[in-house]
């Protein structure tokens, strides 16, 4: 069935791996085979379809402006499709959060994105190093895969990935011991070693790294510390930005403001490429044509980035919905973590990012996501030992197809982890 993929296609290849069928269609939290067989998708794209398949809103202003002959590659000139998502950029999401951020276009995706936030605190600051978190992701060229830290995805660069000082991130340290107070050592101690970053980057929600999620006290600490010494604060937002986590920033209610801000995936509503770096307007220091990119002008998703906003992002209903079935997925994943005394599990998440992370036997989470997929439901892992079951649906995913999908990971576990020793999982209605 697959011979042309297994032909062809290099074996760099990974989630077909994972998922092993042809795929034909897509419809909100549904994917469809070429067979017919149907699956509730609780993988999103990776974080790329926050609004499900084929979203219909989105799709049809996407038609109607094929139809029409406009533009589709421009470069940076400017367009109408790129004047109405900036329009609709400040006046639904930047204004009414009082930011006052330029918009910068780099490549259409959102290692392109990282990679212009690093260069762009390097210039404005002279200095070298950025200082990344232990497991955090933020992509795979090599400026963004030097601040990365999965050994696996880093032993792909072939070449040393320097110029980064990786720090703990918020819960990392066994002891329960103070990462922000031992970066502050670090930065103060003239005898560490360690040279003043130009920048940190951080994700709010490490997505990647197993769904860990920084408290509002510890990004409050780390924005003290950049203002303190100078440092420039990028915040990754590609995978928990546009509502991941319920408003549309994932640092929103820390009430941190990042100097640099990355976005990607979701900003579009239906999967076409584009990112945008979102800066200080004093750090919009690039001369004309110091950094760009053949497709930084992808019009067709100008179109639905500015559709997205406009049907999503004009209230608060979408962020409510995303918070109260955050905490459906969340007291499930508990109770099944309860109704297992003999598995030690972890439950963490924000929003409709949530992980349940198999501490003493990691290999059970990938055991889970097979058999899940066996049963209708594409569900991946997440962590440096891919430990985590990551849960991660459409924001408007319908409740019926939530639970459903949770009720199949609930069968899954049972199937590969058979135990007398469990109790009854039930949901929070």
């Amino acid at each position: 069935m697959l011979m042309p993929f297994d032909m062809l296609e290099s074996k760099v290849r990974s989630y077909c791996r994972d998922f092993p069928t042809i795929f034909r269609h897509g419809r909100g939290e549904i994917l469809e085979d070429k067979d017919g067989r149907s699956w509730i998708d609780f993988f999103a794209g990776a974080g790329a379809l926050n609004y499900g398949h084929n979203e219909p809103h989105i799709k049809s202003a996407l038609m109607e402006y094929l139809q029409e002959d406009n533009i589709i590659h421009g470069l940076d000139l400017a367009t109408v499709a790129k004047g109405e998502f900036l329009e609709r950029l400040l006046e639904i999401i930047l204004q009414p959060r009082n930011l006052k951020y330029k918009v910068m276009f780099p490549g259409p995706t959102g290692t392109n994105a990282v990679e212009a936030a690093l260069k762009l605190a390097r210039k404005s600051t002279g200095r070298t190093t950025v200082m990344s978190f232990v497991n955090g992701f933020h992509g795979m060229t090599l400026g963004s895969l030097a601040v990365t830290g999965n050994a696996g995805k880093r032993d792909g660069a072939g070449v040393p990935l320097q110029h980064v000082t990786r720090v703990p991130f918020d819960g990392y340290l066994n002891d329960g011991g103070d990462s922000l107070g031992w970066i502050q050592q670090l930065l103060e101690d003239h005898s560490s070693g360690i040279d003043k970053p130009a920048a940190f980057i951080v994700e709010t929600v490490q997505a990647e790294g197993g769904v860990n999620v920084a408290g509002d006290r510890w990004l409050k600490g780390l924005q003290s510390l950049a203002r303190e010494h100078g440092i420039i604060l990028i915040v990754d937002d590609i995978q928990v930005g546009c509502g991941r986590t319920g408003p549309f920033f994932s640092f929103e209610q820390s009430g941190i403001e990042p100097d640099i801000v990355c976005l990607s995936k979701s900003l579009i509503g239906l999967c076409l490429p584009l990112s945008i770096v979102l800066l200080r307007p004093e750090l919009d220091i690039f001369t004309p044509g110091q950094h760009n990119g053949t497709f930084r002008g992808h019009n067709p998703a100008f179109v639905t980035a500015a559709a997205t906003l406009d049907h999503f992002w004009r209230d608060d209903q979408l962020t409510s919905e995303v918070r109260s079935k955050g905490q459906e997925v969340r007291t499930f994943l508990k109770n099944l973590s309860d109704s297992r005394p003999d598995i030690r599990t972890r439950v963490r998440g924000l929003g409709l990012i949530q992980g349940i992370e198999f501490v003493d036997n990691p290999e059970i989470a990938e055991q889970v996501s097979h058999h899940a997929f066996d049963n209708g439901l594409i569900v991946e892992t997440a962590g440096g030992n891919s430990q985590v079951l990551k849960v991660l649906p459409p924001l408007n995913i319908p409740r019926d197809s939530l639970r459903k999908g949770l009720e199949i990971i609930g069968e899954s576990v049972d199937a590969v982890c058979p135990s007398t020793m469990k109790h009854k999982v039930s949901h929070s209605r």
